[in-house]
């Protein structure tokens, strides 16, 4: 996969996790929405300035936008690393990552009623 598709889903990852869309996030940067569509698409190559505005706009580090290699993890490893990190984890670590979970959950379920 094309470095720039995963840059792409790791940008869409960390938006919808914190639950803006592609409109609000490209009014907090002063992008243009379509050119932020075009990112998380794979189909721009994006410059240095546009994705250190992205990062503070995620509230987020610029290697976070980077951090893709979960995406060519079969579903075997990808679940012997959730294991391993939920294993090692204190009761508050634990109750954030459910949560997280959940969120997650709940806003594809409410994606998919509304489509």
């Amino acid at each position: 996969m094309d470095d720039r598709v995963l840059l792409g889903k790791r940008i869409k990852e960390l938006r919808g996790g914190r639950g803006v869309s592609q409109e609000e996030l490209a009014e907090v940067m002063g992008a243009n929405p379509k050119y932020v569509s075009s990112v998380e698409r794979g189909r721009e190559n994006p410059t240095l300035d546009f994705l250190m505005k992205l990062a503070v706009a995620l509230e987020a580090e610029l290697v976070d936008l980077f951090n893709f290699s979960w995406v060519r993890m079969n579903e075997k490893d990808l679940r012997r690393q959730i294991k391993a990190i939920a294993d090692g984890a204190d009761l508050e670590s634990l109750r954030e990552m459910l949560a997280a979970m959940k969120g997650r959950e709940v806003r594809a379920a409410s994606s998919r009623r509304s489509a």
